[in-house]
């Protein structure tokens, strides 16, 4: 039975959680609605919130004393918001709110009720509702662009004689096709994994079937991938034009069906059996309430006011010599925005924008690309910008080329390449992130170059060529 100190207990380890995760919580419901985070998280949220509605509605089981396990996951919630915020990476702060969800599952004893839900799987679920897939497209893209394009050109291969791959370009019948950084399959790779953690909620299954299955979905979502990448580039060397918007949709869901149909049909595992111990429960001694709560309060508040050292700062690295002039138009310096100096103040590196006339040249430098380098795809969507991805070309430097209209109709086209300081040329931020995480390439650029849609197309190139020249590239 409760007791008054028992319900001073909960309140204090409320409000020390609260106090973690207002900021957090802050920052993940501004991913939800800025459209640079390309984030379905609130849906997420909203399956989790249906589930515990309903569980609610199941049979109540008789209450059990777990003060004391909430009060260690609190310690380990505190022990990642802290990392967060020291390390000043918002998505790590963000994570701990997964162990509320488990802690809120678990005080609810949802786990035993009619409708039981498995508290470790709703935690696991609500990371999906951190922005995942522009991280995953960075940390993982180019390895499983790699590893898609191989498989599609083995599916490939029994049906086009002539095909020929290098790397993550394939060329059939003459045309070049290129597995580019938005066909790595990370976004079906996160909605195949998210309905495998949403099963496994319902079915709570023990560990090791859970983990066996997940690694069949994982196989499936990337053969699935390949499938897609051999109806696009199979159909475009038939002469089909298979990035027309509806058939590409249309081949993209096709595609993802046949992943998700096995899953749907065939995955059943057995739900764990719930232990029901029957020694005393873990119970906080009385005495140690108060200081507890004064404890947790105390670190809570320590935590949110903790100064912020982040490790992946960047190395000073010398701003690039810019031209004065390009095709007889001046350089007019385009000053960086508060929040943008801000930023390179914290974190380090150098970003310059020049106008030359109606285009335009941005060069960001840095020795930390995954805190500093994007895709223009990031700020343009911030910006209020519909963007579209309009294929990778190789000449005269590896780009990867988008379409932006602006909210006054306005369209630019930007091409945007990385280069680091070994010479390595690439037109994804993946393969760049990559090669920096494994060591090969430390310090990077990108180059962006805009150009107003109605510019020609010679004076286009004309314009690219004197940029790159310019910059010895």
């Amino acid at each position: 039975m409760e007791t008054k100190r028992d319900t001073l207990l909960w309140i204090g380890l409320a409000v020390a959680s609260a106090l973690l995760a207002i900021e957090p919580i802050g920052w993940l419901v501004t991913s939800w609605r800025d459209p640079s985070y390309q984030s379905y998280g609130a849906v997420y949220c909203i399956a989790i919130l249906g589930l515990v509605g309903f569980s609610l509605n199941s049979s109540l089981p008789n209450g059990s004393s777990t003060a004391a396990r909430v009060f260690i996951l609190f310690l380990v919630a505190a022990a990642i918001r802290l990392a967060g915020q020291l390390l000043a990476i918002n998505v790590l702060s963000a994570l701990a709110l997964s162990l509320d969800v488990f802690a809120l599952v678990t005080i609810l004893q949802l786990d035993r009720r009619k409708l039981a839900l498995s508290p470790t799987w709703m935690a696991i679920f609500f990371v999906f509702a951190l922005p995942l897939g522009p991280i995953l497209q960075r940390v993982a893209g180019f390895p499983l662009q790699m590893v898609s394009a191989d498989l599609a050109c083995q599916m490939m291969s029994p049906i086009f004689s002539d095909l020929i791959c290098e790397g993550v370009r394939l060329r059939i019948n003459g045309v070049d096709v290129m597995v580019d950084l938005p066909c790595s399959g990370a976004s079906g790779l996160l909605l195949l994994v998210s309905l495998w953690v949403f099963l496994n909620i319902l079915f709570r299954p023990s560990l090791l079937p859970a983990l066996i299955g997940g690694a069949i979905i994982v196989g499936l979502s990337i053969v699935g991938n390949a499938l897609r990448i051999s109806l696009l580039a199979g159909g475009l060397g038939l002469g089909i034009d298979t990035m027309e918007p509806t058939l590409h949709n249309v081949i993209g869901l096709l595609a993802l069906m046949v992943s998700a149909v096995p899953i749907f049909a065939f995955y059943r595992p057995k739900a764990k059996p719930l232990r029901v111990s029957k020694s005393r429960p873990l119970t906080l001694p009385k005495a140690l309430h108060l200081p507890v709560i004064i404890a947790a309060l105390l670190a809570a508040f320590a935590i949110v006011n903790a100064p912020k050292r982040p490790i992946d700062l960047s190395a000073p690295v010398a701003a690039a010599s810019l031209p004065m002039q390009l095709l007889g138009n001046r350089a007019v310096p385009i000053a960086l925005s508060t929040t943008e100096q801000r930023y390179f103040t914290a974190y380090g590196g150098t970003a310059q924008k020049v106008q030359y006339g109606p285009m335009g040249l941005n060069v960001v430098r840095t020795t930390s690309p995954l805190r500093h380098l994007h895709s223009p795809e990031t700020c343009l969507l911030g910006m209020g910008y519909s963007v579209k991805f309009m294929g990778t070309r190789y000449d005269p430097l590896p780009s990867s080329i988008y379409e932006a209209t602006g909210p006054d109709g306005q369209v630019w086209i930007v091409a945007v390449s990385f280069v680091s300081d070994d010479g390595q040329q690439t037109p994804s931020v993946g393969e760049a992130v990559w090669s920096w995480l494994n060591g090969s390439s430390r310090s990077w650029q990108s180059i962006q170059r805009i150009t107003p849609k109605s510019l020609s197309n010679n004076d286009r190139i004309s314009f690219e060529n004197a940029a790159l020249a310019a910059l010895d590239l």
